[in-house]
């Protein structure tokens, strides 16, 4: 169980429109090794914008 927790972490995606707003997710650790990029709705800016992975 330990070993599952390891490969996929919990991570931040925080909105690149400066609003703040943050969606939180797992991801594969062996699948996508780099920082993740995903382009999801942010609801204080009202559009869909790039959210990238902090840690």
């Amino acid at each position: 169980m330990a070993k599952d927790k390891d490969v996929r972490p919990i991570i931040k995606l925080k909105s690149t429109a400066g609003t703040g707003y943050t969606y939180v997710t797992r991801k594969n650790r062996r699948n996508t090794p780099d920082r993740i990029v995903l382009k999801k709705f942010d609801p204080v800016a009202r559009q869909h914008v790039e959210f990238r992975e902090e840690r």
